[in-house]
Order: C-alpha cells, then sequence, then structure tokens
C-alpha cells in the first residue's frame, strides 16, 4: 500500500507480503488518479482515501494547504514551523499506512481564521493559488475532490478557502495563458470534475445551496480487503491515528459506510465518482501488449513463491519502457513494476553512514549492502555514490539469502549544501513560505542529499534504484532505528533561553551552548545586540577537539540608556568561515528525527513590568513554554506533578495551570478540592484555556468544574491578533496593580487573542475585557476572575501560551498582575 513517494527519507524500504504483492499487482490495471484537497494535517477523511488508494487502486494524492504550523501540540513544546514539521512526518506515516502520496503548497497555517478572504489574503491568493494549479499539472488527477465547501459551512477560513482555491485552480489549470512559467516542466491538465465529499449529508441537505441539487453520489467506502486482512476502515484508523501531536488516536471502523460526493463542478456522475473516465491502459496509446502482460502476471502469481513472478514483470518493464517516457502514467507504472520486481525478490539495499551527521569537506565512511532473498538469479555490476563521486563496476552474482557489504570511505563536498528543510531556508513572508525552486513547491520533505545508487542486472535487464543515505542504530529498547542523515555547520550555537526580559538596567547572564559539527574545531564567539545593549565579554574564544562535543560559555548582557527591543544574535568565527545558525533537534517515537538549523537568535526585550509575587508552582500542560517565561520576570518556578500536590501549597504565591492540563491530566481531578482549598486559603490560581470537549475534541474535560463556582468553556475566540480591546473595568486591580494595562499593552500580538474563551460564568465572576473579530458580537470571555475565600481564581483564554514565548511585552505585564494578585 506504500505510496510511490509517500515513504520518508529515514525509513527502511518496506517489503511487501505475498498479499500486498498480489494487491500491487492488481493496481497496474488501473489507470486513474484522484487528488484530495484540504488546509490542514488530519483535515483529509482518511477512510475515502484508504478506499481510493486501495480498493479503485487510482494513483491518490492528499493536497494539504499548510503544514499545520499554527495548531496546538499535545506531546511537546513545539508551536511553529516545529509543530509544522512533526505534522509533515504524521501525515507522511499516515500515508506510509493508507496509500496515497503527500503534497502541500506554501501557505503557512497562521491559526484559526473566520473568512475564506481572511485566509487568502494573508497567504496571498495568486501565489497559493498558483500551487495548487501546479500540483493539478504536476499530478494529472481525474478527479479532484475537496473536503470543504468554498463557504461558511467549512468552519474555518483555511477550510473554506481550501474548497475555493481548489474549485478557482479547477477552472484554469487547462489554461495555458495561466501560470505560464509553470509550463517549462508541466503542460495544462484539465480534470474531469471536481467533487465535495461531504461530511455531514444530513445537515447539508438541510443547508444546501440552490447550485447543488443533484448530482450526488454515495460511494461505499466500508469494505473489507481479504489481500490487506483488513477493512479500509481499519486502516483509515490506523492512518488517523498517527495524527498523535494533535491527540486523534481513533479506534477501527468495521461494517458498511457511505461516503458522499456532490459535483460542483465539470461533468456531471451518474453512479460513480470516475464515470466517463477511461481507467484502463486503453487510455494509453499502443499499450496493448503492457495489458496482456499485466494480466498474465496477476493470473500466474503464485503467493508462495513470488519471485516467479519476475520474468514476466521485466518483461513488462521492457514494453514500458517503449512507450512515450512523457506520459505520466507511464511513468508512474514503470515505478511501481520497479518496486514489484524488488518485492517479488526480497530484494534489500541500503546505505548506511556510520554517524547521523557530517560537516562539508568531512571524511565519513558509509556501508552498503545488498541481498538477494530468492533463487532467481540477480547480478549487482555497479555501485555509484554520485554526491560524492564514488563510482565502482563489477560483475557480482548475489546469491540467495547471501549478503554483500561494500565499505566506502568518501569526502563530503565542500559546497554541500546544510540540510535545513527546504521551505525554512528563508524567512517567512507573513504567510508564505519562500521557496524560489519551483520544483520544490509542494514535497512534503527535501529530496535525499547524499544517495548511492546500486545497478542490478535482472533477467538481463539493468535496473538502477537509488537509496537514500540513511544512519541506523540500535536501541535496546525499540531495536533497530533509523535516522535521516544530515548535513550541519562546522559549529552551531544554542541560547539558553529564546526570550531575555529586563525590567530594569540589572546585567543578566547569557548562557551560549556551542556543538561541534566535526572535530577540532576553533574560532571566537560573539553576541551581536542592538544599539543600546552592551556585551561583556566582547568576544571568547573557543576549542572543541571532538566531533559533537559542547562547550557552554557565558556572557553578561546589560541594557545600557534607552536600549531598544530587538535580536541577540550569536556569531562564530573559525578558519573556515562565519555561522550563525544553532541547532534543533525534533525528537519523538513515532516519526523520524527532524533536525533543522534556526539562526542563533534570541530576542531582547526592555520591559517595565513590576512582579510581586515570587514563587510560582506551575502544572504542565501540553505545549507549554510558559515556564521560561515566568523565571525571565524573576519569579522561582516549581514544577508541579501528582506527588507535589499531596504536600503543603501554601508556600506558593502563585499557582499557574498549562494549557490543556485538564484535558490531558486525569490525575488532576483527585486533587481539584485542594487546589480550590489552596485558593480559599488566600492563594492565587490560574487556568489556561481548555478545551471543551465534544465531538471534535478526543480529550474531554477531567473535571465537573474548573473553578470554585460554575462556569462552561465554549469554542468562542478572537483570532484577529490586533482586534480591539474593552477594558470592563478600568478600576480593576488585575489592571492597575503592581502595572497599569493601557491599550498599548495589547499591541504586537501575535496570530490570536485567545480561544477557548468563559463562555457562561457564576455572578460570582467578573470579566475583564471584551473583543470580537470584525462583524462579530463582542466576547467578554477571555479572562474571568473571583475572589474565593480569602484568595484569587481566574480563568484565561488569552493566548499566553503563544505570546510570552514570542517576547511580547503587554503579555508579561498582563500576566505579572495576574499571578501578583494575592500580593
Amino acid at each position: 500500500m506504500l505510496g510511490l513517494s509517500a515513504w520518508a527519507v529515514a525509513q527502511p524500504y518496506q517489503s511487501a507480503a505475498a498479499g500486498d504483492i498480489l494487491h500491487d499487482l492488481k493496481k497496474l490495471n488501473v489507470v486513474g488518479s484522484a487528488l484530495y484537497v484540504a488546509a490542514h494535517p488530519d483535515d483529509e477523511n482518511t477512510l475515502l482515501l484508504t478506499y481510493l488508494a486501495n480498493e479503485r487502486q487510482v494513483r491518490t494524492a492528499y493536497l494539504s494547504l499548510t503544514r499545520g504550523d499554527g495548531g496546538q501540540n499535545l506531546i511537546g513544546t513545539e508551536q511553529g514551523e516545529n509543530i509544522g514539521l512533526i505534522r509533515t512526518q504524521e501525515l507522511l506515516a499516515a500515508r506510509r499506512i493508507d496509500g496515497p502520496q503527500q503534497f502541500f503548497s506554501r501557505a503557512y497555517d497562521f491559526g484559526f481564521s473566520k473568512s475564506t478572504d481572511e485566509a487568502v489574503r494573508t497567504w496571498g491568493q495568486d501565489k497559493v493559488l498558483a500551487d495548487v494549479v501546479w500540483r493539478i499539472r504536476r499530478f494529472q488527477p481525474d478527479v479532484i475532490i475537496t473536503r470543504f465547501p468554498p463557504d461558511a459551512r467549512a468552519g474555518h477560513g483555511h477550510h473554506s478557502a481550501s474548497g475555493y482555491l481548489a474549485e478557482e485552480a479547477f477552472k484554469i489549470s487547462g489554461d495555458p495563458t495561466k501560470y505560464p512559467e509553470q509550463l517549462a516542466y508541466v503542460k495544462p491538465w484539465k480534470a474531469k470534475r471536481i467533487m465535495w465529499n461531504i461530511f455531514i449529508p444530513g445537515a447539508f441537505l438541510s443547508n444546501k445551496k440552490p447550485e447543488e441539487a443533484g448530482n450526488m453520489v454515495g460511494v461505499e467506502t466500508g469494505v473489507y480487503n481479504p489481500l490487506l486482512g483488513k477493512s479500509y476502515g481499519e486502516i483509515a484508523a490506523e492512518s488517523r491515528s498517527q495524527h498523535k501531536s494533535q491527540g486523534f488516536g481513533v479506534p477501527a471502523s468495521r461494517g458498511s459506510r457511505i461516503d458522499y460526493l456532490l459535483v460542483k463542478n465539470g461533468d456531471p456522475v451518474q453512479q460513480d465518482p470516475f464515470d466517463g473516465v477511461d481507467l484502463t491502459w486503453k487510455r494509453v496509446p499502443n499499450s496493448g501488449r503492457v495489458q496482456e502482460l499485466v494480466n498474465q502476471a496477476i493470473a500466474a502469481f503464485r503467493p508462495e513463491q513470488p519471485s516467479a513472478s519476475v520474468p514476466t514483470l521485466v518483461t513488462l518493464y521492457r514494453e514500458l519502457q517503449k512507450l512515450d517516457a512523457t506520459n505520466t502514467y507511464v511513468a508512474a507504472k514503470k515505478q511501481e513494476v520497479e518496486k514489484l520486481i524488488q518485492d517479488c525478490l526480497g530484494l534489500w539495499f541500503e546505505a548506511n553512514p556510520t554517524l547521523y551527521a557530517a560537516t562539508p569537506n568531512e571524511t565519513v565512511r558509509v556501508n552498503l549492502n545488498a541481498v538477494n532473498r530468492s533463487s532467481i538469479p540477480v547480478q549487482l555490476t555497479r555501485i555509484r555514490l554520485p554526491e560524492v563521486n564514488k563510482d565502482t563496476s563489477l560483475t557480482l552474482p548475489l546469491k540467495a539469502n547471501d549478503q554483500q557489504l561494500f565499505p566506502f570511505t568518501v569526502t563530503i563536498a565542500r559546497n554541500q549544501p546544510i540540510s535545513q528543510p527546504y521551505w525554512l531556508q528563508k524567512p517567512l513572508d507573513r504567510g508564505l513560505f519562500q521557496v524560489d525552486d519551483q520544483r520544490l513547491i509542494g514535497l512534503p520533505e527535501n529530496p535525499p542529499a547524499l544517495t548511492a545508487e546500486f545497478t542490478f542486472d535482472i533477467n538481463g535487464q539493468p535496473f538502477t534504484f537509488s537509496r537514500p543515505w540513511v544512519y541506523k542504530s540500535t536501541d535496546p529498547v525499540d531495536g533497530e532505528i533509523y535516522r535521516p542523515f544530515v548535513i550541519q555547520p562546522d559549529v552551531t550555537a544554542n541560547l539558553a533561553e529564546r526570550v531575555y526580559v529586563f525590567a530594569d538596567n540589572t546585567p543578566k547572564t547569557v548562557e551560549v551552548i556551542l556543538k561541534a559539527g566535526r572535530a577540532n574545531v576553533s574560532g571566537t564567539l560573539k553576541l551581536e545586540t542592538p544599539e543600546g545593549w552592551r556585551v561583556e565579554p566582547a568576544q571568547l574564544p573557543f576549542s572543541l577537539k571532538d566531533k559533537f562535543q559542547e562547550q557552554r560559555v557565558t556572557f553578561t548582557v546589560t541594557p545600557a540608556g534607552r536600549a531598544a527591543d530587538g535580536r541577540l544574535r550569536a556569531v562564530m568565527t573559525t578558519n573556515t568561515g562565519t555561522f550563525t545558525t544553532g541547532l534543533r533537534l525534533i525528537q519523538y517515537k513515532h516519526i523520524p528525527t527532524q533536525t533543522l538549523f534556526p539562526p542563533a537568535e534570541a530576542k531582547l526585550v526592555k520591559l517595565d513590568v513590576k512582579v510581586k509575587a515570587k514563587t510560582i508552582g506551575y502544572i504542565a500542560g501540553a505545549g507549554d513554554e510558559v515556564p521560561a517565561a515566568l523565571r525571565q520576570m524573576g519569579t522561582q518556578v516549581t514544577m508541579l506533578n501528582e506527588a507535589d500536590l499531596n504536600r503543603n501549597l501554601a508556600g506558593y504565591d502563585a499557582i499557574v495551570v498549562g494549557v490543556r492540563a485538564y484535558n490531558t491530566e486525569e490525575w488532576l481531578k483527585n486533587y481539584q478540592a485542594k487546589l480550590m482549598e489552596y485558593v480559599s486559603n488566600g492563594g492565587t490560581m490560574i487556568v489556561q484555556y481548555v478545551t471543551p470537549g465534544g465531538s471534535f475534541i478526543q480529550n474531554g474535560l477531567k473535571v465537573n468544574q474548573l473553578g470554585p463556582y460554575p462556569f462552561t468553556v465554549g469554542r468562542e475566540r478572537v483570532a484577529e491578533e490586533d482586534a480591539a480591546i474593552t477594558f470592563l473595568n478600568p478600576q480593576h486591580p488585575l489592571l492597575n496593580t503592581p502595572n497599569k494595562i493601557t491599550q498599548k499593552d495589547f499591541e504586537n500580538w501575535i496570530q490570536e487573542r485567545g480561544l477557548y474563551f468563559a463562555q457562561e460564568w457564576d455572578k460570582a465572576y467578573e470579566p475583564l475585557f471584551s473583543a470580537n473579530d470584525t462583524n462579530e458580537a463582542p466576547k467578554q470571555g477571555s479572562l474571568i476572575y473571583a475572589k474565593y475565600g480569602k484568595g484569587h481564581f481566574m480563568y484565561t483564554g488569552l493566548s499566553f501560551f503563544r505570546e510570552l514565548p514570542a517576547g511580547v511585552p503587554g503579555a508579561y505585564r498582563l500576566f505579572a498582575n495576574m499571578i501578583s494578585a494575592g500580593k
């Protein structure tokens, strides 16, 4: 079921079982394609994708406009581009299970949007529309399917924008006057029709548009596939459960399921989404012999001896070579046949460097290996490492099940680029990643930087297959682990904090962690600052003898005079050049390790903030970097776990609960009474946003009542980060002590004002602010406050979890007042 371009660079090649091989042989008989379009990772209907790729066996792909960069993270602290990297890999993991290919546009997920207009305006409609047209022309789908309608029924501006852009692209992708620069690589392409995959048919029927009458078909997607040993509902659930950063594990479904498709444009249908589409080899000129050989291979397949199919497959491959190589179907079927030949032979080969990273001009050892796990004669005739100019000809018969090893010592080219994800190589341009190479646009990840080519003679036919370099190690618990091989700088620098906040002119110590990308790297390190800051010492020498060695150094940074907010940048100078990047690893067991090299920077904020609270207890939630910001304000933060809550809490000036903690931490319900007692006795408690549960949220609340008095949380939010804020009670202590909060404190917020506001509350609570998005009614639930006994309780949907790590001054000042409420 593996999509030809869906497997990640850091994954081992997956050999197929006999049932999978027969399944893929039958797929050779189907010459057609479908492109599914939506906005985010998790938007896709994995059941329909599974059905299209495995039951209908058409080439299938999912185009997600964004990488999910604006979403929340239930498994770690990554936000923005970093959570986008995680969700990219989760989508690739999903596609390895359900079978389609995976693509993206350059659009950045900038958070919740309430209109199509806002979404396309932020992204730049012309550029994102160009990306959708590019993918249609490149993939050449017969049928395009959208997950969402192009209007408010989609429930999210990104969702409706995906439907709108897909429908617009359908109209113009066949027009050579539209985006003619793409025609250097592709041809105009017109799909047969575009359809909407209606997600709630009953609701649609009561809310449909006049132009949507008729032209709707239902398809049975809950089919059981005996070759795969699973129903499509089971496969789809396994696929969807790869979205672990969103907590989207779902149970398998078994039994009948109908999915509905409504024609939005193009040819009408009678009973099938592919009505009027020739899905046979008849659509490819001169392919009669190919059709005969495909039928022969299917009829003669022997599950106990798949290798017996190899001679027929080799003959089929030769016939495909006689056809038009520029024909998309011919090219795709050649790849499918190549994989089938490898699967039938059990042919295994890979390239494994002995280290997971190297620098340009570094000497590396890489071990190549190959094994033919069949009795069919296979001869290895050439091994080539094209990027490092290593080429070896040989005549080596591969005996059955006899692994051959080929060690090489090579030198990485001096000009080999650093392994930065291609869409992160340039700064984000508001709502769009900047990508200069047209051919890269839409790819889920970088093409392999370093490869190994193996040329085999199989039944008299030469085949050259490529594998990326992949580092392989053995974990005593998890066994064999694969990791992408990366090219890294000679030296990187990570600053200990993302933001340094200065409430006065008191100096702060800045720690920098240097890491060697190669052995014997030395030079000098300095910190660059905006005007008005002083750094001591001016520079420091460093010397790192061993590869991967770390060295910690410290500087003193002092705001002097009228210091302006800005960036603190680490600059390393060696005898090979100047380096200004850090090192970030994203490591979770369900995805390959992701390595990126962000700028070696932190934000400097000169801030007029006073904090009366000194000791903070913090109950971590999901995706939470707020504790680091609290420490920057001069407080002592203690992370509280279940055992800590069994102890006396009176020593904390405030207890802060991280985002979604009441959704993710089951044990919190056992300590809710004690937390309320802490408040009653004079403590201050702040609960950051929770999700209310329900059909679209996997983690419901673990307690029946979040605060000392009842209130409910809804899905209300203010998505416009610059939305006007009204102070409902300007004299309230939270707005005046110890910092006077003004409208200026709501300037320069990022992504949103807040989300999951309180919706209904007891009269004991007082709302502090009112805000709303354009053309919406005011909402007062962003921050509610109640006095309880001797203490103070607050619930807030304001997005402090984004604003504080981003160094937004006003967010610091307001949060300082909140944690100081008891002082």
